[in-house]
């Protein structure tokens, strides 16, 4: 009779010890993988920047044209800015990506040349700005993944400037980076 519990608690021993062999179990949950692939940053131009009609009376002067649509100008020194405008604009760019991201501008930070149709006489383009302003940090597209960007600067005259019509040779680069 020993011996059979004695077999008895041996094999309910085993059967703990499988029990607890049994318990040490592993578990497995997966997961799945995304990523999201936004839409490039873009920038395209609307308008090329124009100053306008400018007189100067035979000293140094400026024209200071806005970042703005309303393409609003203030003279400096001898330039004056006569009755008849001529075209003024701002340049105009159109900022297009991911809706409501934003994003940094990057404006010329030196000087810009443009040069009078005789290919001899220059003037410079300085002080560029940029709204939305590229010193508050930002721009940010809209709902729809747009805005209109303008860049605007300062004139640069010489006391004898030349009469006639300047251009630009190369154009000036606005550079727009997601944030």
């Amino acid at each position: 009779m020993k011996k059979k519990i004695l077999l008895m608690a041996i094999a309910l021993m085993s059967i703990g010890i499988t029990n607890t062999v049994m318990a040490q179990a592993t578990a497995t949950q997966s997961a799945n993988a995304s990523a999201k692939i936004i839409t490039p940053i873009d920038i395209s131009k609307d308008a090329d920047m124009s100053f306008g009609n400018i007189g100067i009376d035979g000293t140094v002067g400026t024209v200071i044209l806005a970042a703005s649509a309303d393409g609003s100008r203030t003279e400096g020194g001898g330039a004056f800015l006569p009755a008849t405008t001529g075209t003024v604009a701002a340049a105009e760019f159109t900022v297009s990506g991911e809706n409501s991201y934003t994003y940094t501008i990057t404006i010329p930070t030196g000087t810009h040349t443009i040069t009078h149709t005789n290919a001899t006489d220059v003037m410079t383009v300085s002080n560029f700005t940029s709204s939305p302003d590229t010193n508050a940090g930002n721009g940010e597209l809209s709902a729809a993944g747009s805005q209109t960007v303008y860049v605007g600067a300062t004139l640069n005259l010489v006391a004898s400037q030349q009469a006639g019509t300047y251009t630009s040779l190369t154009g000036f680069n606005v550079v727009v980076n997601y944030n």
